[in-house]
């Protein structure tokens, strides 16, 4: 019986980067930086002894939630970008005030679907 040889394993090593060294404060780097969030998986409620109408509104409430974690960390990213980085990597305001609109949204969706129903 013959044996196969396998070498040990070894690390992956990344070659050095020979681009340009990215600004750690621009909007893209920051998203980077940021933790990221577990996104629904667009199941119903893992509680079985919820009704299933309650299971679907709960369920709903935990994506709303989950996009309001997202729409909360490019927010973040980009408040860093504007308090850090260079003025052009600023979204501008506009956009800060439709990302503050965007996460009041999805708190009125989750608020609404955490309400019973009447």
């Amino acid at each position: 019986m013959t044996t196969s040889y396998s070498p040990a394993p070894q690390p992956i090593r990344e070659a050095p980067s020979v681009g340009p060294v990215v600004d750690p404060n621009t909007l893209i780097a920051l998203l980077h930086s940021i933790d990221s969030g577990v996104a629904a998986n667009g199941q119903s409620w893992p509680e079985q002894h919820q009704l299933r109408g309650r299971q679907m509104a709960l369920a709903d409430a935990d994506c709303s939630l989950t996009g309001l974690r997202v729409v909360l960390e490019v927010l973040l990213a980009a408040e860093r970008s504007r308090q850090d980085g260079e003025p052009e990597q600023y979204v501008g305001d506009r956009v800060m005030e439709g990302l503050i609109m965007a996460g009041m949204g999805l708190v009125a969706h989750a608020s609404e679907r955490l309400q019973p129903a009447d």
